[in-house]
C-alpha cells in the first residue's frame, strides 16, 4: 500500500512542535506501507528528504503563528496549489491522507482526488471554520457561509474521517450522517515521555530545588489565553506558595506576556525558549504539573491539545483553566484539576491541596501515567490508526 500525507506544519522530534504527523506517518512506514509526505518551509527552495525510509517533500511556503489572518490565508493556498501540482508525481498511490489544520488541506485533497482519482481520508484536529469564527479572525457572514460550505463539501467528498477528539467526532457526524468517522486523539509517546526522580543538578541550574514547579509548554497564541496563566502566577506569589512557573514556547502572544509579566513583578515566573523534544522532556523532568490553557471560547473545548498527552506520559498532575472531554477525563480519572480562568483565587486554593496535603500529588500524578498508558498511548493508537486504512 502506497500513502500520500499532506500536512503543511509537518515537524520531526528533532525539529519540536507538534509531531502527530510524524507519529502517524512512522506508524504506516512501519506496516510496509510506502509513505509520502508533502509539507512545506520557510526556505525559498524546495528541498527532498528521506526521514527513517519516508519521503518528505518540502514545499517553498513560509508560515509564521505571527502572521496575521491574510498572510496565513495566502501561506494557506499557496500551499494548496503547490501541494496538488506536486502530487501529480504520486498518482500510483492507494491513499491520500489530508491533515488540518487548515481546513485548505482539505480541499487541496478534494483536487487531487478530482484530478488524479486518489480517495482520500480527511483529518480533523480543530473545526474550522467554527474556531477562527468564534475567535472573531472572521467576521464576515457571506465569506463564513461559504468556509461552512467548504468545510461540509470536505466531509461528503472523503473516503473516511479521523477526529480527535470525542466532540469533533460527534460534531461531523451531525453535519455529514452515515459518514465514516474514526476517533484517533493525539498520542502519549510513554516509552519516550515517563515519570522521572528530578535532577538535582536541573533543579539547581533552574532555581526551582524545594519548589513545586508548574510548566506551560507549547504554542502561545490567541487561542491559549495565557493572560489566565498570569493571573496564576500573580496569585500564587502573593499567597506566597513555594511554585514556581515556567512558560515554554514561542507565538505572537509572547512579548506581550513578557511585558506583563514584568509589569507585574513576576519573580516566580520563568520564560523559556521553544523546545524540541528533548528540550521539553528536560523540562518536564523538574515539573510537577503541566498546566493546559485555552482561551474562553466554546470551540476551543472540543481540540486535543499535544501537551495534555506528553503530560499524561510523563506522569504530571494536570490543570486546565476550560471545560469540555478533557476536563471530564481528568475529573474522572482524578488525575488533575480544572478551575475557574475568571477566579485565579481558586487555582491558589486547589493548587495548595496538592502542596501540603500529603500524597495528593503522588496519587494524581500516578493517575495521569495509567491515563496515558492505557488509553492513549502511541503504540495503541498507532494500531488504530493503521485499521483505518485496512477498513477501506
Amino acid at each position: 500500500m502506497k500513502v500520500l500525507l499532506l500536512h503543511q506544519h509537518f515537524n520531526t522530534p528533532e525539529k519540536g512542535g507538534a509531531i502527530r504527523s510524524y507519529y502517524l506517518a512512522t506508524a504506516l512506514a512501519a506496516k510496509g506501507i510506502q509513505v509520502t509526505i508533502i509539507t512545506a518551509h520557510n526556505e525559498k527552495t524546495y528541498r527532498k528528504e528521506i526521514i527513517e525510509g519516508i519521503e518528505v517533500h518540502y514545499l517553498p511556503v513560509a508560515y509564521d503563528n505571527r502572521f496575521g489572518f491574510i498572510a496565513r490565508s495566502n501561506a494557506f493556498l499557496k500551499y494548496v496549489n503547490r501541494a496538488v501540482k506536486l502530487a501529480g508525481q504520486f498518482r500510483d498511490v492507494d491513499y491520500c491522507y489530508a491533515i488540518s489544520v487548515p481546513l485548505t488541506v482539505g480541499l487541496a485533497a478534494m483536487w487531487i482526488k478530482m484530478r488524479y482519482k486518489i480517495r482520500y481520508i480527511f483529518e480533523v484536529g480543530d473545526l474550522w471554520p467554527e474556531a477562527p469564527i468564534q475567535l472573531g479572525f472572521i467576521n464576515n457572514f457571506v465569506f463564513a457561509h461559504a468556509l461552512y460550505a467548504l468545510e461540509k463539501r470536505i466531509y461528503k467528498s472523503a473516503h473516511a474521517v479521523v477526529a480527535l477528539s470525542p466532540s469533533i467526532k460527534s460534531a461531523i457526524e451531525k453535519k455529514v450522517h452515515g459518514k465514516t468517522v474514526h476517533l484517533i486523539p493525539n498520542m502519549a509517546d510513554c516509552h519516550f515521555y515517563k515519570p522521572e526522580k528530578k535532577d538535582s543538578a536541573l533543579e539547581s541550574q533552574y532555581g526551582v530545588a524545594g519548589k513545586l514547579v508548574v510548566s506551560y509548554i507549547g504554542a502561545i497564541g490567541v487561542a491559549n489565553g495565557l493572560d489566565s496563566f498570569l493571573e496564576c502566577v500573580n496569585a500564587s506569589r502573593k499567597a506566597q506558595l513555594p511554585v514556581h512557573f515556567f512558560m515554554c514556547g514561542d507565538g505572537a502572544e509572547l512579548d506581550r506576556l513578557k511585558n506583563h509579566a514584568q509589569t507585574l513583578g513576576l519573580v516566580n515566573l520563568t520564560f523559556l525558549d521553544f523546545r524540541n523534544r528533548d528540550g521539553v522532556k528536560q523540562l518536564l523532568n523538574i515539573t510537577d504539573a503541566a498546566f493546559i490553557s485555552f482561551k474562553q471560547v466554546p470551540i476551543l473545548e472540543t481540540g486535543s491539545p499535544n501537551k495534555f498527552f506528553d503530560g499524561l506520559a510523563a506522569g504530571k498532575l494536570i490543570i486546565i483553566n476550560f471545560g469540555g472531554w478533557i476536563k471530564q477525563e481528568i475529573e474522572q480519572t482524578q488525575c488533575g484539576f480544572y478551575y475557574n480562568p475568571q477566579q485565579p483565587t481558586e487555582f491558589v486554593k486547589k493548587l495548595s491541596t496538592y502542596l501540603y496535603e500529603g500524597g495528593l500529588l503522588e496519587r494524581a500524578q500516578n493517575a495521569s501515567r495509567k491515563l496515558g498508558v492505557g488509553k492513549y498511548s502511541r503504540e495503541k493508537l498507532s494500531k488504530e490508526f493503521g485499521e483505518v486504512f485496512r477498513q477501506g
